[in-house]
């Protein structure tokens, strides 16, 4: 009896010790944009058990701006953000906000502003008429400042949240020119309701710079710098998984936002090139820096010590 009151006694203790090192590390992310190429990368990845490969379950909260990504962030009531503008992010931590910028997350934008009224052609048509962005401190306000810096324009910037309630504010008059990202508004465009007026990228400061980044609450990339950095080994090969060969990707993808796999193909092989979700590099950070400056976002230039502090993007492994 005593023999094996023992070998029960060793089978629980070895399922006690072996538990935690098999349970997945669970973390909370808030995400912008629900339904972008650019913003899916947890929800296929997880779709495809690479977070899951790494030891993490990941908990998604979607927002409708970076202002909504961050917050969070800060008050340490998730641990990730993802597609928080790279102005916001600065702004928060010139503020002593405990926040990190671990990698890029858009270089470049997919993005795009349209209009349902036929006047309307290009930015120049626009006068002063309201244009839209998500929110304050995204990357969308960033790139309508451009607009109205580089083409000399007057309008109104005018904050409409996500691209869904974006589409509602422009059909029902509310709003001149809204923004969008792709797959969002194609199915309006082919028929006819609205038309592109600009791109993001016809402005040139957007071209050239890391827009949006993935963000983490400081406390949590001290205590757990390990989860970190597995969470950006699997999101770096997420990304590669996405513009891989398999064609399951294109199909989990179009599922998530609903639309025929054809379209969320052409998402993809025409809106996003790889080199946008590049994360390993925040480009054009002196620019992003005078523009911060000029907008008010920062009162001054972030030094060397603070930017490096700033920016803490795990190595390749």
């Amino acid at each position: 009896m005593n023999h094996f009151r023992l070998i029960a006694g060793a089978a629980v203790l070895a399922a006690v010790l072996s538990g935690p090192a098999n349970a997945d590390d669970a973390v909370k992310l808030t995400i912008g944009q629900r339904g972008n190429w650019d913003t899916a990368i947890a929800e296929l990845g997880t779709k495809a058990g690479i977070f899951k490969k790494h030891g993490l379950t990941l908990e998604m909260i979607y927002t409708s701006g970076s202002g909504e990504t961050l917050q969070p962030v800060i008050s340490g009531s998730v641990d990730f953000g993802l597609a928080v503008g790279t102005l916001g992010a600065m702004a928060a931590y010139s503020k002593g906000a405990p926040v990190r910028i671990i990698g890029a997350q858009a270089t470049g934008a997919a993005d795009y502003w349209y209009a349902k009224n036929p006047a309307i052609k290009t930015l120049q048509d626009i006068g002063d008429k309201t244009i839209a962005f998500s929110s304050n401190g995204s990357s969308t306000q960033s790139v309508v400042r451009a607009f109205i810096s580089e083409f000399k324009l007057t309008a109104k910037p005018q904050a409409t949240g996500n691209p869904a309630t974006t589409l509602t504010t422009v059909m029902t008059d509310q709003v001149d020119v809204g923004w969008a990202s792709p797959p969002f508004g194609l199915k309006e465009i082919e028929e006819g309701k609205i038309h592109i007026v600009a791109k993001a990228t016809d402005a040139a400061l957007v071209r050239g710079q890391t827009i949006r980044t993935v963000v983490v609450n400081t406390a949590f990339l001290e205590k757990r710098k390990d989860v970190v950095e597995r969470f950006m080994k699997a999101y770096r090969e997420t990304i590669d998984y996405m513009y891989s060969d398999n064609p399951q990707v294109i199909k989990d993808y179009a599922e998530f936002v609903k639309v025929p796999e054809p379209m969320a193909k052409r998402v993809r092989d025409e809106f996003f090139p790889k080199s946008i979700l590049d994360p390993d590099k925040i480009v054009g950070l002196d620019s992003l820096m005078a523009e911060a400056v000029n907008l008010k976002f920062i009162p001054q230039p972030l030094t060397k010590a603070q930017t490096d502090e700033l920016i803490q993007i795990p190595p390749r492994k």
